[in-house]
């Protein structure tokens, strides 16, 4: 059955990419890595456990210390822990939750175990009700949507969650093949990553805005980096909205509902 919680979708992203990314990083191509949600009396357990090298017991009770360095590699060529970990437990933390880290030793993998609070029954039928009230009831028109990340499975992932909206959509991996489909396809929005290869997304937005097939499309900036120098940039190249990753897809929808532009797919 659901379960809710009061969050910040967004905050919570960071800290579950952050203890992804932190057991890929020291996990061999070999391992594996699970994340599992569960209830637990009045907590929400979220668990992200590898068969990676492992935390040393010494280590345990400062991993989330901040720039904590563990030499959990031979060679420590994947670095240290860095900032990552603490930035999670602060976010946890600010959510009335906690996050621990449990491992057996050297080599026997790690588990990162976050605990938030559920809502009690009442509120949690009151932020249903909220919820419903504020979403579209419905999706927006159909439109010719490119996205453009070179993480593919992120562009991958967001394609597929815009498809089941009922949009036309295409996923690309680098800054020129961006351009080629953009202007081919005619896109009424592209979604772009920044950091991309050969042309980054600044680039790519100024040539599209230069063609008259995508002058008008509706440019949305998808990157990591949501300072104030950042978006300055992005509306200098010609992008319409900035957003920061991770992002939550309704974010996205909400834009896409207020666009009446779109040409029926």
């Amino acid at each position: 059955e659901p379960v809710r919680i009061e969050a910040d979708v967004v905050r919570l992203g960071q800290v579950l990419s952050n203890l992804l990314n932190n057991a890929a990083k020291y996990t061999e191509r070999a391992g594996h890595i699970w994340l599992t949600a569960a209830r637990e009396g009045d907590e929400v357990v979220l668990r992200v456990r590898d068969t990676g090298v492992g935390i040393a017991p010494d280590l345990l009770p400062r991993v989330f210390d901040l720039f904590m360095q563990a030499d959990r590699s031979l060679d420590r060529s994947r670095g240290g822990l860095g900032i990552g970990l603490t930035l999670a437990r602060r976010l946890v933390e600010l959510h009335g939750g906690s996050v621990a880290a449990h491992s057996a030793g050297h080599g026997l993998g790690s588990e990162l175990v976050v605990r938030l609070p559920i809502l009690p029954p009442a509120d949690a039928e009151a932020e249903r009700h909220r919820n419903a009230d504020a979403r579209p009831a419905r999706a927006s028109a159909p439109c010719r949507i490119l996205v453009v990340d070179d993480n593919v499975d992120s562009a991958d992932s967001l394609a597929l969650l815009l498809r089941l909206r009922g949009h036309e959509v295409e996923a690309v991996y680098d800054g020129h093949t961006a351009l080629e489909r953009a202007v081919s396809s005619q896109s009424d929005v592209i979604v772009l990553d920044i950091g991309l290869p050969g042309l980054d997304g600044y680039q790519v937005a100024s040539e599209l805005r230069k063609l008259p097939q995508t002058a008008k499309a509706l440019l949305v900036a998808l990157t990591g980096y949501g300072q104030e120098e950042d978006q300055r940039r992005a509306r200098e190249a010609g992008f319409d909205h900035h957003l920061t990753k991770p992002v939550a897809p309704q974010v996205l929808y909400d834009l896409l509902d207020r666009l009446s532009t779109c040409i029926q797919a």
